[in-house]
């Protein structure tokens, strides 16, 4: 029997000597760790959170209203308590019958909790009840605040809400049975293999904490990512122009000319020929230009909107112009590019420019009097913060947006993958659009502060105008065709809000398009996928809700809604034309080499 036991049992010096392999790990990547935090590039405190006045000013309301109204205070109160000695209660008979069982568990359902032993065993059972139970009080704490004006409200709600989802037991090794169990199986080296994780995406960011969601390593531009053919037959210091090869023999003769935002890079309009906007576009008959933005550096401290404009839009436009030989063209503005197209048409209609045919706007807010989930950093001290920060290097350096947006969705896009990453020691996946989301820009000093400040904060384009140029722009003077997509659950750019500055827009011809999904994938949308349907209603004189409920529905993706209506703006066929036609200068092969350039400063 012991000599049996003995034979089975792993050999003693092969679990020393894997002992020994992990010790002298973990020995070098505190070395590496102690390295990045030793050269950490610092920021603004003031972007982490709050100022303490929030948090002060919510506590005064509470014990304020405690004092008027003392049954208030004493019911929340004992709620809590009863439930949580109730809890405790439970648990102890539970145990005391002998056995390990778990009592009854009352508190919701929560995909972050789907091992079985947060349900079977005691002690997992018992911690993640008890968060539950902590979670609920908090809320309703903070619901049970009323002297606050409404965003500040706003804020404690989504600060409180932070401070919860952070507090999760499934976030720590010791009440995480998953990660414990694959420590267990693995003999540590999941633990290795995640703090190994956690070193990289530190020395990936001079030490901001900013969680991979994609392994970096499966994709390469031009590769299996950004594929479509191409040329790049225009470059200045603010963008490259990039032409892409006709797939049919004759085209419309007024060409497309599309700027995505320069928050991000170009290619999620062409990430893979299943889902590529750009290709669809190309497939339909249509001469397709983009504007692949540059990720600036500190030297483009001082570029301000209006080189956006004069040194992007307006160059772009003449280039496509000339490259063809037409007087118009058609053109289309995602997101922050298209809040910049508003802008740019008010310009040129003040001009008497007549360049632009037509104007396709993508979840694009030009009305931000309602600032939904950005609320909370939109107010004067995280504002100041950013102020400050790009004052101190010279952009907005992307993983300060980076962060901000992920903690918008928080379990989805940080705890949850630093779990996995960390914990687990799980390599990210090989996922295109997680890879695109990785892979951001930096913005100007001068530009992000006019956007932030005039744009955002003041919403001076929708009340009154706003000052570029020597120009006083307003939506007012927009008067080509539009067509606007917003998305139903985008919360970057809620399509109500997207709605109501369409609504503003001088356009005697306008469409308004409402597709399911959020700010990415109600755009990316392909047909061939069969997914998200679209809401269209042509009386926009109708307030957003009345807009809703009286649209018809259409199953499946916009794209072929929107081409129809692109395809009477876009003149009779031609000859297809092609990258380099009439001696053009070709620079280089799409995707070009502004979007390889990685964010760091």
């Amino acid at each position: 029997m012991t000599t049996e036991t003995t034979e089975n049992a792993p050999p003693a010096d092969a679990s020393l000597s894997r002992m020994a392999q992990n010790l002298k790990k973990v020995e070098a990547l505190t070395d590496r760790l102690t390295q990045v935090m030793t050269n950490r590039q610092t920021h603004q405190k003031t972007l982490d959170g709050p100022n303490q006045e929030l948090f002060s000013k919510a506590a005064q309301s509470y014990w304020a209203e405690a004092m008027q109204n003392p049954a208030k205070l004493m019911e929340h109160q004992m709620g809590y308590w009863s439930k949580t000695v109730t809890h405790f209660m439970e648990a102890q008979q539970a145990l005391s019958h002998g056995e390990l069982k778990a009592p009854e568990d009352k508190t919701g359902t929560d995909r972050r909790f789907s091992n079985p032993l947060w349900q079977s065993h005691p002690y997992f059972n018992f911690v993640k009840q008890q968060y539950m139970i902590n979670a609920e009080a908090l809320r309703q704490a903070v619901d049970g605040v009323t002297d606050m004006d409404d965003a500040e409200k706003n804020r404690l709600k989504y600060f409180s809400h932070q401070i919860i989802e952070m507090m999760s037991p499934t976030n720590f090794l010791a009440t995480n049975p998953d990660a414990l169990e694959r420590a267990v199986a693995t003999e540590g080296e999941s633990l290795i293999k995640g703090l190994e994780n956690l070193i990289s995406d530190l020395e990936a960011n001079n030490g901001e904490l900013i969680v991979k969601l994609a392994d970096e390593s499966a994709f390469e531009l031009g590769r299996n990512i950004a594929t479509s053919p191409g040329k790049v037959v225009f470059r200045n210091r603010m963008f490259e122009l990039i032409q892409y090869t006709p797939s049919t023999d004759k085209v419309h003769a007024t060409p497309l000319l599309v700027f995505p935002p320069w928050i991000n890079k170009f290619y999620i309009l062409d990430l893979k020929a299943q889902n590529s906007f750009v290709k669809y576009v190309v497939d339909q008959g249509y001469t397709l230009f983009m504007v692949s933005w540059v990720n600036p550096d500190p030297s483009y401290r001082d570029t301000g909107m209006e080189d956006y404009i004069e040194e992007g839009y307006l160059a772009a436009i003449n280039e496509v112009k000339a490259i063809t030989g037409e007087k118009q063209v058609n053109a289309v503005g995602y997101c922050i590019a298209g809040t910049t197209l508003s802008l740019t048409l008010s310009l040129l209609k003040q001009r008497g420019d007549t360049s632009i045919k037509s104007a396709t706007f993508f979840t694009a807010l030009t009305d931000f009097s309602d600032q939904g989930e950005f609320q909370p950093f939109l107010t004067d001290d995280f504002i100041d913060g950013i102020e400050a920060e790009t004052a101190d290097k010279g952009v907005l350096p992307s993983v300060i947006m980076a962060r901000t947006f992920s903690f918008l969705r928080s379990n989805d896009l940080v705890y949850g993958p630093a779990v996995k990453s960390y914990m687990m020691g799980e390599t990210p996946p090989a996922f295109d659009l997680l890879y695109w989301n990785g892979d951001g820009a930096n913005l100007p000093a001068k530009m992000a502060m006019q956007y932030l400040r005039g744009l955002c904060q003041k919403n001076e384009l929708a009340d009154g105008g706003f000052d570029l140029m020597d120009h006083h722009l307003e939506l007012g003077d927009i008067d080509v065709p539009i067509c606007a997509i917003a998305c139903e659950t985008d919360h970057i750019a809620p399509w109500k809000d997207c709605y109501r500055g369409v609504q503003k827009m001088g356009s005697q011809s306008k469409t308004f398009i409402m597709t399911q999904s959020g700010h990415i994938a109600g755009i990316v949308n392909p047909p061939s996928k069969g997914k998200y349907g679209h809401y269209v209603n042509a009386d926009l004189d109708l307030d957003h809700t009345d807009w809703l409920s009286g649209a018809s529905f259409t199953d499946g993706s916009w794209w072929p809604r929107w081409e129809k209506w692109l395809k009477k703006r876009s003149g009779k066929q031609i000859e297809a034309r092609f990258p380099g036609d009439g001696g053009r200068e070709v620079l280089s092969d799409a995707p070009g080499s502004y979007v390889a350039k990685k964010a760091k400063l």
